[in-house]
């Protein structure tokens, strides 16, 4: 442990001296608002290496998201009477709070369990905010898949739901017909999103995640369409002049292969 306290300490160390006067010209001009983006994009490199299953990918991707975490502790160090050691202590405060089954008195015997023990201790401790600031506290630059499944899941737990699956599956079918009928642009954009709301319902019916789903499907239309252009270069056809038929056929050979 004082090993790992130690590399910490350095760690720390580093941060602030690259942001010092005689650091790194980059690294000192940067805010927390110029940041915000770098945040964001090393969180989804991580989710990439995990869904890659690429381990020091992982180590890797892990390590950059604490840069970010120690860029933003460090500016506020500076600005304010924080640091660091406050970001740990209000974590560690809360996951003794949190898991009082673990370090309290009380029990929970399973994860649904845990889980709503913590959505009844993160509400109490929201007291005093107005009721739609605790319904809808949701961060607004979380991805729009992310976002509106939360939403929904708030929504929810207000009651606010169908009875079972097949209001959403109807609902889908009425909704896409609404895009069919649009006509000027506004329409069909306020129309393709209430369409794609609606998809984000059912996934949560499903108990899918709408945000990994579509990720998974880029992912797999990507390495299908590479593999079937590889394909047809492969037989000496440049893919682009192909017929959708043919094209089609190159399709359904990557998936196979892919599948095996």
């Amino acid at each position: 442990m004082t090993n790992i306290n130690n590399k910490f300490d350095e760690l720390v160390d580093l941060i602030a001296t690259l942001r010092s006067e005689n650091g790194c010209p980059w690294d000192r001009e940067q805010t927390h608002e110029s940041l915000k983006r770098n945040l964001i994009e090393e969180c989804y490199e991580v989710l990439e290496a995990i869904e890659n299953k690429d381990t020091k990918g992982i180590v890797e991707e892990l390590g950059d998201v604490l840069l970010q975490i120690m860029l933003h502790a460090q500016i506020l160090s500076e600005t304010e009477a924080v640091s660091i050691d406050d970001v740990i202590q209000g974590l560690s405060d809360k996951m003794i709070r949190r898991h009082p089954h673990v370090f309290g008195d009380e029990s929970a015997d399973s994860a649904e369990e845990v889980k709503q023990n913590w959505e009844v201790l993160k509400a109490n401790e929201k007291r005093g905010q107005k009721p739609t600031e605790n319904i809808f506290n949701i961060p607004s630059d979380l991805p729009s898949l992310h976002y509106a499944q939360i939403l929904q899941d708030r929504a929810v737990k207000q009651g606010f739901d169908w009875d079972d699956v097949s209001g959403v599956l109807d609902k889908i079918q009425e909704e896409a017909r609404e895009v069919t009928e649009a006509e000027s642009y506004e329409e069909k954009e306020d129309e393709i999103g209430d369409l794609i709301f609606t998809l984000v319902n059912l996934s949560r019916r499903l108990d899918v995640h709408a945000d990994s789903a579509l990720r998974s499907a880029n992912i797999k239309f990507k390495l299908r369409f590479e593999l079937m252009v590889k394909l047809a270069t492969e037989d000496g056809l440049e893919f682009q002049d192909l017929s959708l038929e043919v094209q089609d056929k190159y399709w359904d050979k990557a998936k196979v292969i892919l599948r095996s």
